[in-house]
């Protein structure tokens, strides 16, 4: 079996690769199987502290195989039974205290948006092009896309995309709040990993709690969300990283202080 998604992990910090580049990253039943796995043990290692989201080749992700799948003489519910393999993925990402930086670049396309915004935070090299795609060959948005595309960016626009057949530039992207950034493309990989190292050397644990909230307060109430956020502050408040980092904040506020009145 190939490895249709790479994992690395080095000091805490996880790299995700999608690996079907001469697919343009697309993925088949045999990759939705090992995106799954690779999301599964990353969110639940408590030793990762932030993850980069990437892809080899030309294209970040294409969305589904359609051509393979249609080869295989697939049916309507074997459809069905993958993508919902896919989203397993897609929700330990979204749903996990661990900030998750996607690097994406070429195309994005169908359920691809969804792959992308399974991450916090994108950084897009400067020709990268997204669209849904799904409406041109008869399908309907899947993998998050109907949910997680109009939080990014509002539900007209989410409409624009699914009820027109238009691709957005990169600029457009970061206009529309698609993408937190552009950058050129040969400077798309370390931009990600500072993006992802400055998460892990510093508060890892409240960014991680900072991103899940943000994440869970869409599909709930907001007197639930009220209650976790008393809970979680008051579980950091405990935690010796954040006692170190109130002490420190406090020692350089009171010497500021002191210089303020001398």
């Amino acid at each position: 079996m190939s490895e249709s998604v790479l994992l690395s992990i080095d000091g805490g910090l996880a790299r995700v690769t999608l690996n079907r580049p001469a697919s343009l990253n697309a993925f088949d039943f045999e990759m939705a199987e090992q995106w799954r796995d690779v999301a599964v043990t990353v969110t639940g290692d408590p030793s990762i502290g932030a993850v980069i989201l990437d892809a080899a080749g030309p294209a970040f992700c294409a969305g589904g195989d359609v051509l393979a799948m249609a080869a295989s003489g697939a049916a309507g519910a074997d459809l069905t039974a993958t993508a919902l393999v896919i989203n397993d993925g897609i929700r330990a990402f979204v749903e996990a205290p661990v900030p998750v930086v996607a690097a994406v670049q070429g195309t994005v396309a169908g359920g691809g948006l969804g792959i992308m915004l399974s991450a916090d935070y994108v950084v897009a090299a400067e020709p990268t092009r997204f669209g849904s795609k799904y409406a041109n060959i008869g399908l309907t948005p899947d993998l998050g896309v109907t949910t997680l595309l109009p939080a990014a960016i509002g539900q007209r626009r989410a409409l624009q995309l699914f009820l027109q057949d238009r691709m957005l530039t990169a600029a457009e992207a970061l206009d529309w709040g698609l993408v937190a950034e552009v950058v050129p493309g040969d400077a798309l990989a370390t931009r990600a990993e500072e993006i992802a190292r400055s998460w892990r050397d510093g508060a890892t644990a409240a960014f991680g709690q900072a991103k899940r909230l943000v994440r869970a307060g869409a599909y709930r109430t907001f007197a639930e969300s009220l209650a976790d956020e008393a809970e979680t502050i008051g579980a950091a408040v405990d935690t010796a990283d954040a006692q170190a980092r109130v002490a420190a904040f406090a020692a350089s506020s009171a010497k500021g202080r002191a210089k303020g009145t001398s």
